[in-house]
């Protein structure tokens, strides 16, 4: 299968290159991260899907996942967590849930995968774009909060003796934060989409 390629021999480790893509979001580090284990996402959507069409999509869209779920989680053993992925994924297309994307598509309007690939991680770099101009518009407490808590997967507690506050301060500014980044993501998007419908 042409699509999928394997890099062996490489001397970075997967927990070093998942650490560089958190600090940086370096797409082409992710990507080299990802390529190591394209056969084995492929095979964990076969043996749940089964459907080759639709396990290289899935596995197209695990990377989408993966752009901004690497973001913001620590991974310790990248290899078991990327299973784990996959396969909660792959359950989720079989139940429907929230994910209209797995339909039946007609092979002649079908995207190859590079194209798949590049329009999935577009997306999800103008999502992170605007999760950061969101983000920048909180008051300064709500957005250490949930930077601290989002970003550094830091605890209430931790975050308490970070800044001083008191613990249900703290949970105060993070739910108050998340309600105010849904709702300027909510804006962004309907702006987004006028715009769209006027262009």
């Amino acid at each position: 299968m042409h699509f999928l390629h394997a890099i062996h021999n490489d001397p970075d480790s997967d927990e070093s290159l998942a650490l560089a893509y958190r600090e940086t979001g370096d797409m082409q580090v992710l990507g080299k991260l990802y390529q190591r284990y394209m056969e084995l996402v492929y095979g964990v959507c076969l043996k749940y899907l089964k459907d080759p069409e639709a396990s290289k999509d899935a596995v197209m869209q695990i990377f989408e996942t993966l752009v901004v779920k690497l973001r913001i989680h620590e991974v310790e053993h990248f290899r078991a967590w990327l299973h784990v992925l996959a396969r909660n994924h792959c359950l989720m297309q079989l139940r429907g849930a929230k994910n209209n994307r797995v339909t039946e598509i007609d092979p002649e309007r079908m995207q190859s995968a590079d194209d798949l690939h590049l329009n999935g991680v577009m997306e999800r770099e103008e999502n992170l774009e605007k999760l950061d101009d969101c983000l920048q518009t909180l008051p300064a407490g709500q957005q250490e909060a949930i930077r601290l808590f989002y970003l550094e997967q830091k605890c209430y507690r931790e975050i308490a003796d970070h800044t001083g506050q008191p613990w249900n301060m703290i949970r105060s500014l993070i739910q108050n934060g998340r309600r105010n980044l849904k709702n300027c993501m909510e804006k962004n998007e309907k702006q987004s989409t006028q715009e769209k419908r006027i262009n």
